[in-house]
């Protein structure tokens, strides 16, 4: 997936505008690469738009351990500059999006590795095709 389509299709999931749909990508990836060892980040970020992959670039040293999803939502919507309201919906986009862009075992790799429900509560079923 290309970086406007990928952001595009977090836009329209969470209902935030474009730039700031990018903002919480960005976010998002930074607060995950946390969570990964370099070598999961790097075969992740290999799947991701060139745009975003560097983001995952945080990872390269040991992962943290795991806080709480409320820890991982307050992280992201400090980074991107919004609201606990935002950062969720921003969130649960981005995953769900990320379920479209990456491997089915690439994504359950990255899942295993954050706090139950950080992914801003999107359901565990695949999210309807983006058509955009």
């Amino acid at each position: 997936m290309q970086f406007p389509r990928f952001i595009d299709a977090v836009s329209r999931r969470s209902g935030l505008a474009p730039e700031q749909a990018a903002t919480v990508a960005r976010a998002v990836l930074q607060t995950m690469a946390e969570r990964v060892t370099g070598g999961e980040a790097d075969d992740l970020a290999g799947q991701l738009p060139d745009e975003l992959d560097g983001y995952l670039g945080a990872g390269a040293g040991p992962a943290q351990p795991a806080s709480g999803p409320a820890e991982f939502l307050r992280r992201v919507g400090e980074r991107a500059g919004i609201d606990e309201v935002a950062a969720r919906a921003g969130t649960a986009a981005v995953f769900a999006t990320l379920r479209e862009t990456v491997t089915v075992g690439e994504f359950q790799q990255m899942v295993t590795r954050l706090p139950r429900g950080a992914d801003g509560g999107i359901e565990p079923t695949p999210p309807a095709p983006y058509d955009g």
